[in-house]
């Protein structure tokens, strides 16, 4: 039977650079359900936080504690980053391979690939080299390579950076198809709209620490603190 996988509690949690530190010390606990939006300026520390709640960097003080083991966790989640990885291999094998990696037979893998590769209007491109694709493409390649597990909870780094209208268009369908599924999403993004289109609770990033963490509502209604007004009306935030 699966167990639970929320709630995710952090416990003053901090990672530290070169006798920087990055992110922290926090306490936050995250819930099983919708999708949580991450703002704040450059340099607040929005990636490193989304990659210590992954667990790919080490922390350096406090403890993250899941509902179930940390290995089991590590299994049932995915990380999209801003710039993805594309294997010099095709589409579909591309798509195909975290499958591949649990042991799905190669023609099993890539038949569920390709029709992911449908959704995700990449079905008369599964030949292609994936190194060949667009920066659209290669977002929506990273996503379905992130979905076809069907995790439970599946980590954003601005998916939709530098992209075109239509291109982020195509991967918030697939986000909120996505959610509506189940899966549990946490993302960043400097994209106000984005945000306000796809978050059900917003967690406001400054100097490595939370500063804001409410329902979507509330927040652009109403931020609680000075830095987040500012943030909002597109003032420098330091």
């Amino acid at each position: 039977m699966k167990t639970t996988l929320f709630p995710l509690v952090a416990k003053q949690a901090m990672v530290r650079r070169r006798g920087k530190v990055l992110v922290g010390p926090i306490d936050l606990t995250l819930e099983g359900r919708g999708t949580t939006i991450v703002i704040g300026p450059n340099g607040a520390g929005k990636t490193t936080l989304l990659k210590m709640l992954h667990g790919i960097v080490r922390m350096n003080g406090g403890a993250l504690d899941w509902a179930c083991s940390r290995e089991e966790a590590q299994r049932r989640q995915a990380f999209v980053f801003q710039t993805p990885i594309m294997m010099r291999r095709s589409v579909v094998d591309n798509i195909a391979y975290p499958l591949q990696l649990i042991g799905v037979a190669r023609a099993e893998a890539r038949a569920r690939a390709a029709l992911w590769a449908e959704q995700i209007n990449l079905g008369d491109a599964l030949d292609r080299q994936a190194t060949l694709l667009s920066g659209g493409e290669r977002q929506k390649l990273a996503l379905a390579r992130a979905l076809i597990r069907e995790p439970d909870l599946l980590f954003l780094d601005e998916p939709c950076a530098s992209l075109d209208g239509r291109a982020t268009r195509e991967i918030e369908e697939i986000l909120l198809r996505a959610a509506a599924s189940g899966t549990r999403l946490i993302m960043s993004t400097h994209n106000m709209g984005q945000a306000q289109r796809l978050a059900d609770e917003i967690l406001f990033v400054l100097q490595g620490c939370i500063h804001e963490f409410s329902l979507a509502r509330e927040f652009f209604e109403g931020p609680k603190t000075t830095q987040a007004h500012a943030f909002l009306r597109g003032d420098i935030v330091e």
